[in-house]
C-alpha cells in the first residue's frame, strides 16, 4: 500500500494531518533534526504524539538527519535511547553514517530510514544503505521517474523507495548547501538553515557600490538561487507505478491548514488511485484546494525534466496568498450554532469556505456571530484565540476540526470583497 507522509511540526499540526488522512508523520525532537524553527517536540510532547497516533494507526518517523559535528556525537546516544525505547517511534531518518551506526549499536532492532540529505541517486547506493540495515531510501530530489523506475528494478523488492511530491524544494543538492553558514552563521546541515536562497539579490559593480544593478527585470533583484514549489498531484498513478512507497510532503515549519490540505488531497488521490486504477483522473477540488496555501509558482520539479534543461526557478520572492484561514470548528450547539476558535479576523455577512476532513463543503456564508460568555451580537472576531459561536445562513455538515478560511490576502490590510 501506498503510503501518504505527512509532515509533523508540533502535536497539533500531527493531530491535524491524521484528521484529514496520513498514514504516517514525521517530526523531530529538539535536537538533531533539519528544521530547528519548527515547534517540534520536546520528550513528553513525542511520547504522548505517538501514543496518540499509533492510536488512530498512524506510524510515526522521527528526523535525526543532520550531518553530526563531534559535539553533535557526543550528546546523541541519550537521544537515540529515547526515541527508540521510551517514545517507541516507527523509524528514524538519518543521514549521516557516524549517526547510523550509533542508531545500530544503541537501537538495533530500530527501523532506519536514509534521509534524502544522504544524496541517493543511484540502486548501487540503495542496496549499500540496504546492506548495512536500512529499511528505506529516501531518493533524492534530483532524480525523474525514469530514475525511479530504473532504481526499483534493481533493489531488493523489501527496500522501500520515498520521494517528495510537495512542498518547497531546495536549490541546492539534495539540500547540501552551505550558503547559510557562510552568509548568516546558521548551519544549514544542522538545522538551522536561514534560506538565503529565498533573499532577492542585485549585482554591484566594485567602483559604484550603492548603486546595485538588478541582474533580472525585477526591481528587487534576481532570484536566481530560489526554486518553484513541488506539485505532484495530478501524477500520483506514475509514481505508484514507478514503485514508490511512501509519498512524502514536505513542510514542518508551514502551519496546521497546510498540513490538512495536503494530505486530504493525497489521501483521495491515493485511495482512487487504489479503488479504481484505469478510472483515475484528477479531482479538480484537489488542485483548487492546494491553490488556496501559501506557496510560490507550482512545478513538477525534476520528475519530467532535468536541471539543465528546466532550472525550476521561481522569478519573484513574493507568495501566492490566495486566501487565509479565519477559523477552526472545535464543536456543534444544540441551536445551529458552531463553536470555533478564530485565527484571522472575520465579520458577520462574510463568505467562508470550508475545508473538513471527509469530504466537501460549498463556501458558506456567516448569519450570526455571538460571544461564548453572553451569546450576545457580535459584528467582528478581531483577536486570535478567541472562542465564539458562528451559525451560517444554511445547514452544513461540518465536525470538530473544519477550518473555515476567506478568500485574499490577510497581509493586504484591505478587507477582502464577499
Amino acid at each position: 500500500m501506498t503510503e501518504v507522509l505527512s509532515p509533523a511540526g508540533s502535536p497539533e499540526k500531527l493531530k491535524v494531518a491524521i484528521d484529514y488522512g496520513a498514514d504516517a508523520v514525521y517530526m523531530a525532537g529538539k535536537n538533531f533534526g533539519l528544521r530547528t524553527f519548527s515547534d517540534n517536540f520536546d520528550h513528553e510532547q513525542m511520547k504522548s504524539s505517538i501514543e496518540y497516533a499509533h492510536s488512530r494507526g498512524v506510524k510515526c518517523y522521527v528526523t535525526m538527519n543532520i550531518f553530526g559535528l563531534q559535539s553533535d556525537l557526543n550528546r546523541i546516544n541519550d537521544e537515540i535511547d529515547f526515541v527508540a525505547h521510551e517514545a517507541k517511534v516507527d523509524a528514524v531518518l538519518v543521514s549521516d553514517p557516524g549517526i547510523f551506526t550509533r542508531v545500530k549499536s544503541i537501537a538495533p532492532d530500530m527501523e532506519i530510514h536514509i534521509s534524502t540529505q544522504a544524496s541517493v541517486t543511484n540502486s548501487d547506493a540503495c542496496i549499500f544503505w540496504h546492506g548495512l540495515g536500512a529499511k528505506r531510501i529516501v531518493l533524492a530530489r534530483e532524480l525523474s521517474l525514469d530514475d525511479i523506475r530504473d532504481i526499483r528494478s534493481k533493489i531488493p523488492k523489501e527496500l522501500e523507495l520515498e520521494t517528495f511530491v510537495h512542498g518547497a524544494m531546495c536549490m541546492s543538492y539534495s539540500g547540501r548547501c552551505i550558503l547559510s553558514n557562510y552568509l548568516t552563521g546558521r548551519r544549514s546541515n544542522g538545522g538551522e538553515c536561514a534560506q538565503p536562497c529565498r533573499w532577492g539579490y542585485s549585482l554591484v559593480e566594485e567602483k559604484r557600490p550603492d548603486l546595485p544593478m538588478p541582474i533580472d527585470e525585477d526591481e528587487r533583484g534576481t532570484y536566481v538561487l530560489s526554486s518553484k514549489d513541488l506539485s505532484m498531484i495530478e501524477h500520483v498513478p506514475e509514481l505508484i507505478e514507478a514503485g514508490v512507497d511512501s509519498l512524502k510532503i514536505e513542510g514542518r515549519i508551514k502551519g496546521d491548514y497546510y498540513a490538512a490540505v495536503t494530505a486530504k488531497v493525497y489521501r483521495e488521490a491515493v485511495d482512487l488511485y487504489k479503488k479504481d486504477p484505469e478510472g483515475w483522473k484528477v479531482d479538480s477540488r484537489w488542485r483548487a484546494l492546494l491553490e488556496t496555501l501559501v506557496h510560490r509558482d507550482y512545478d513538477t520539479g525534476f520528475f519530467f525534466a532535468r536541471p539543465a534543461d528546466d532550472a525550476k526557478i521561481a522569478d519573484t520572492r513574493t507568495y501566492v496568498k490566495p486566501a487565509f484561514v479565519v477559523a477552526r470548528i472545535t464543536g456543534r450547539e444544540n441551536d445551529g450554532f458552531y463553536r470555533a476558535v478564530q485565527k484571522n479576523k472575520l465579520y458577520t455577512g462574510d463568505t467562508l469556505n470550508v475545508l473538513k476532513p471527509v469530504g466537501y463543503e460549498e463556501p458558506l456564508k456567516v448569519a450570526h456571530i455571538l460571544s461564548v460568555e453572553d451569546k450576545s451580537p457580535l459584528e467582528s472576531v478581531p483577536h486570535p484565540g478567541t472562542e465564539f459561536l458562528i451559525k451560517f445562513e444554511r445547514e452544513a455538515d461540518m465536525p470538530q476540526g473544519t477550518f473555515l478560511s476567506r478568500n485574499g490576502d490577510k497581509d493586504s490590510g484591505i478587507k477582502p470583497m464577499n
